[in-house]
C-alpha cells in the first residue's frame, strides 16, 4: 500500500464540517429522496416542457441602429417592404417564355398568393420582364411575407417551398432562398451530442477503468441538461429565447456537467485511497471539490452574464439559458452526485482500492509524471513561457484580421434550396441580387421640402451612378404615400467586405448630402445591412463586455485565492486561450482552410466563445490553484505547492478537457456553419488550455513569482472578504508520508 493510503482515516476525515460537507452528509443520509427529487424534477419539466410546446423566438432587432429605425418605419407606414421576402428562381435552358412554361409559371403564383404569410407575389414577367436575365433562361418572383424572416412560422415557409417545387419539371428548376427559406431547412446539431457522449463514457472508462464509476458523473451531467432544457423550453414561453439555443445548452451543458462531477468524483477516489471511509470521502470530496465547482461555476455565470451589457436582444436570451444550464448542472454535483456516490459506493470503493493497489504493487506513485513535468518546468521556467507564449501569440495573430458577418445561402450545402436558388440568382442576375439594400426615404417636411416619391426618384439616380451598384429599383410607395423604398444590388455578394462598405458610404458620403438638398430622411435597411449592423454593434460593444468580464472574474479570483498576481495572471493567460481560438477559427472558416467554404465569422461567435471560455477556463484555473493554495496554507514551499498541485490535479484536469473537447468537437459534425465555428473554437480553446497553459505557462509562472504567487497589498486584503476555498487544514499527520512519497518518487 502506498504511503497516501497509510493515512488512518480519522485522520482524513477529522475536518470542520462546511456547508458542502453538511449537504454532501444530507444527500448521503438521504439519497432515496435526494434521487426521487430530481428525478421528480426531470420528468415533471420535461412532461411540462412537452405539453406545452416550445416557442422559440430569435430577436435580432438593433433600438438605434439604421436598418431597424428603417424596418420600423416601413411598418409604421403600411410598406410592403416591411416584411421579408422569398425569392423563387426558375431556371428553362429553353428559355422562360418557352411555351407552357409562363403559363406554369403564372399558374403556381397564384397558388403561392393565396397561402399564409403571404401579402404580394411579383411576378417575373410583371414591368416588362425586368426579374428575366439578359440571357432569358432564369427569372425570379419575389413573394413578400408579413413580417421578418425570424417571426414567420416556419411551417408557413414550407408550405411555400412544396407548393412551388410542385410546378418543376424536367425541363424547369425551380428553388427558393431567402433568410426565411434557408431557417425552414435548418437542422439541429445532427449526432454530435450522441457523439459526444459517447466519446465522454469512454474516456471515463479508460481512466476509472471501471463502467459504474464512469458512468456516475455522465448521468449526473444527462440529469441536470435535461433539467436544464426542459426549463429553458418554458421560459421560451415568457422570454425570448433563440431557436439556435438548445444545441448550444447541449453542448455546454454536457461538457460543464461532466466537468463539475469528475471534479468532485476525482478528489473521492482520492480520499478513498488516503484511507478515508465512503462517508468520509464523499463528506470531504464536497467540503474542496465541491466549493471549487460552486466557484468556478460562479465565474462562467457571471462571464455569460456579461453578454447581457452587451444589449443584443438575440444573445440576451441565449447568455441567461447556458448561464441556468451551467447553474443546474452545478447543483447536479452538490446535490445528485453524492447520492449517486452513496447509492454505488461499495462497488466504486471496492474497484478504486484494487485498481490501487495493483499500482502500487508495480511501484507507481499517483501522480508522479504529473511531478515530474511540474518539476521539469520548474528547472527551465523561462523557456517553457517563452516557448509557450510564442505559441499562442501565433495562433491569435490571425484574428487580428478576423471580419465579423453572417455566412449566407453561399456557405449552406449545394443540396440545399437555398443554396441553387442563390448560385442562379448571381449566375443570372449577378451576386449583389442576393443581399440587396433598402434605401427608405421619409420625404421632408417645411419649405423645400420634397415628397417621398421625389425623395425617392433623387436617391436612385443618385446610388446608380456608383460604382459598385449593379441595378436599383424605381421608388416603392407605401400605403399612405409618406415613405418611398428604393431597392439596390450590390455588384458583390452579401458577406464579401465591398458589400459592407457600400453600406458605410451610402450612410456616410452619398446620403448626407441628399437629405441636406430635399430635406427627406433617408434610411439604409434590409437583411444585409442588418447584418452589417449587428457585426458593427458587437464590434463597438466588445471592449466594455471584456472589460466587464475580465473586472468582475478577476475579483471574484482575488477574493477566493487572497492575491494580486494569481487573478491577473489568470486573466491574461485565458485572453491568451481565446484570441488563439478565434484565430484558429479565422483560419478555417473565414480563410477556408481544410476545404471549408470561406466566409465570414458570424458576429456573435467571438462574444459568445469569449463568455464560455473565459468560465471554463477559470473551471481549470480554480480547480489547479486551489490545490496548490491547499499545499502552500499547509507547508509555505512554493516550489512544493506547484509541484502537488499539478501532480494531484493533472490527470483529471487533462481527463475533464478531453471530454471537453470530445464534446464540443463533435458540434464540428453538425450540419449548422454556426454550430461548427461554436464547436472548433471551444473545443480548441479548452485544449491550449488545458495542455499549453495548465502544463506549462502555469508552473513557470509559479515558479519564477515563488512566495510573491501569493501576495496581496495590506490595504486590498482589509477591503476584500475572506472567502476560504480549500477546506480547514488537515493534521499534519497526513503531511509528512506525502512528502516521503514525493522524495520515494525522485522529486526534491
Amino acid at each position: 500500500m502506498s504511503a497516501q493510503s497509510a493515512v488512518p482515516p480519522s485522520a482524513a476525515t477529522d475536518v470542520r464540517a462546511g456547508l458542502f460537507a453538511r449537504l454532501a452528509d444530507w444527500s448521503r443520509r438521504r439519497r432515496r429522496l435526494a434521487i426521487l427529487l430530481w428525478l421528480a424534477v426531470l420528468l415533471g419539466v420535461t412532461a411540462a416542457a412537452q405539453g406545452a410546446g416550445s416557442s422559440w423566438r430569435n430577436d435580432f432587432s438593433l433600438p438605434g441602429t439604421d436598418s431597424q429605425a428603417a424596418t420600423d418605419l416601413l411598418e409604421r407606414h403600411g410598406s410592403a417592404q416591411a416584411g421579408d421576402s422569398v425569392e423563387i428562381v426558375f431556371k428553362d435552358e429553353r428559355g422562360m417564355r418557352a411555351a407552357g412554361t409562363e403559363q406554369d409559371v403564372e399558374r403556381m403564383l397564384e397558388q403561392v398568393r393565396a397561402l399564409p404569410s403571404v401579402v404580394d407575389v411579383r411576378s417575373p414577367y410583371a414591368d416588362g420582364g425586368a426579374a428575366v436575365s439578359e440571357g432569358g433562361d432564369i427569372a425570379y418572383a419575389t413573394v413578400t411575407l408579413d413580417g421578418k424572416a425570424e417571426t414567420v412560422p416556419k411551417g408557413d415557409v414550407q408550405e411555400i417551398i412544396d407548393t412551388a417545387q410542385r410546378a418543376g419539371s424536367d425541363a424547369l428548376q425551380v428553388e427558393l432562398g431567402g433568410e426565411a427559406v434557408r431557417s425552414a431547412e435548418e437542422g439541429g446539431g445532427g449526432a454530435a451530442e450522441g457523439a459526444g457522449m459517447l466519446a465522454a463514457l469512454v474516456i471515463l472508462v479508460l481512466l476509472f477503468g471501471s463502467l459504474v464509476a464512469a458512468a456516475v458523473p455522465l448521468v449526473t451531467a444527462l440529469f441536470a441538461v435535461g433539467t436544464a432544457i426542459g426549463l429553458i423550453t418554458l421560459a421560451g414561453h415568457a422570454f425570448t429565447v433563440a431557436d439556435f439555443t438548445p444545441p448550444i445548452m447541449m453542448l455546454v451543458g454536457l461538457g460543464v456537467g461532466v466537468d463539475y462531477a469528475l471534479l468532485i468524483f476525482y478528489r473521492y477516489r482520492h480520499e478513498l485511497i488516503r484511507g478515508a471511509d465512503r462517508d468520509g470521502a464523499s463528506r470531504i470530496a464536497l467540503d474542496a471539490a465541491g466549493r471549487t465547482v460552486f466557484f468556478a461555476g460562479c465565474t462562467v455565470i457571471v462571464a455569460l452574464l456579461g453578454l447581457v451589457a452587451l444589449g443584443l436582444g438575440s444573445l440576451q436570451g441565449v447568455a441567461l439559458a447556458v448561464a441556468l444550464t451551467v447553474l443546474v448542472t452545478m447543483a447536479a454535483s452538490l446535490v445528485l452526485l453524492p447520492a449517486l456516490l452513496s447509492v454505488f459506493g461499495r462497488r466504486i470503493q471496492r474497484h478504486v482500492l484494487r485498481h490501487h493497489e495493483k499500482r502500487a504493487a508495480k511501484g507507481r506513485v499517483e501522480g508522479s509524471r504529473w511531478r515530474a513535468l511540474a518539476a521539469a518546468v520548474q528547472r527551465r521556467p523561462l523557456p517553457a513561457l517563452v516557448a509557450a507564449l510564442v505559441a499562442l501569440l501565433a495562433l491569435s495573430a490571425p484574428a487580428l484580421g478576423m471580419r465579423l458577418g453572417f455566412a449566407d445561402a453561399g456557405n449552406d450545402a449545394p443540396s440545399t434550396t437555398s443554396r441553387q436558388a442563390y448560385d442562379l440568382l448571381a449566375e443570372g442576375f449577378g451576386p449583389g441580387f442576393n443581399g440587396p439594400l433598402v434605401v427608405v426615404a421619409q420625404g421632408g417636411a417645411g419649405a423645400g421640402g420634397e415628397g417621398a416619391g421625389a425623395a425617392g426618384e433623387r436617391a436612385q439616380e443618385r446610388i446608380s451612378q456608383l460604382g459598385g451598384v449593379a441595378a436599383t429599383t424605381p421608388p416603392l410607395p407605401s400605403e399612405d404615400g409618406e415613405v418611398a423604398t428604393v431597392i439596390v444590388y450590390p455588384e458583390s455578394a452579401p458577406q464579401d467586405s465591398a458589400t459592407a462598405d457600400l453600406v458605410h458610404d451610402l450612410r456616410d458620403e452619398v446620403l448626407p448630402p441628399l437629405s441636406a438638398q430635399t430635406g427627406a430622411e433617408y434610411l439604409v435597411g434590409g437583411s444585409t445591412a442588418a447584418a452589417q449592423d449587428f457585426s458593427d454593434t458587437v464590434a463597438d460593444r466588445m471592449p466594455l463586455f471584456v472589460t466587464l468580464v475580465v473586472g468582475l472574474s478577476t475579483l471574484l479570483l482575488m477574493v477566493v485565492f487572497r492575491s494580486l498576481w494569481i487573478p491577473l495572471k489568470a486573466a491574461v493567460l485565458n485572453l491568451l486561450s481565446i484570441g488563439a481560438a478565434l484565430g484558429v477559427i479565422t483560419l478555417v472558416f473565414q480563410e477556408g482552410w481544410f476545404g471549408v467554404q470561406p466566409g465570414p465569422i458570424e458576429a456573435f461567435i467571438p462574444v459568445m466563445i469569449f463568455a464560455i471560455v473565459f468560465g471554463l477556463s477559470m473551471d481549470y484555473e480554480v480547480f489547479l490553484v486551489s490545490r496548490m493554495h491547499e499545499e502552500w496554507g499547509r507547508t509555505k514551499d512554493a516550489a512544493h505547492a506547484v509541484r502537488e498541485g499539478l501532480a494531484v490535479t493533472g490527470q483529471v484536469i487533462t481527463a475533464a478537457a478531453l471530454i471537453m473537447i470530445v464534446v464540443f468537437g463533435a458540434f464540428i459534425l453538425s450540419p449548422e456553419r454556426m454550430l461548427q465555428q461554436f464547436g472548433l473554437g471551444l473545443a480548441v480553446a479548452i485544449l491550449l488550455d488545458a495542455l499549453v497553459i495548465r502544463c506549462l505557462i502555469v508552473p513557470a509562472v509559479m515558479q519564477l513569482l515563488g512566495r510573491h504567487a501569493w501576495w496581496l497589498p495590506g490595504p486590498l486584503g482589509r477591503v476584500l472578504p475572506k472567502v476560504a476555498l480549500e477546506r480547514p487544514e488537515e493534521p499534519a499527520a497526513s503531511a509528512e508520508p506525502e512528502r516521503s512519497a514525493q522524495r520515494g518518487a525522485g522529486v526534491r
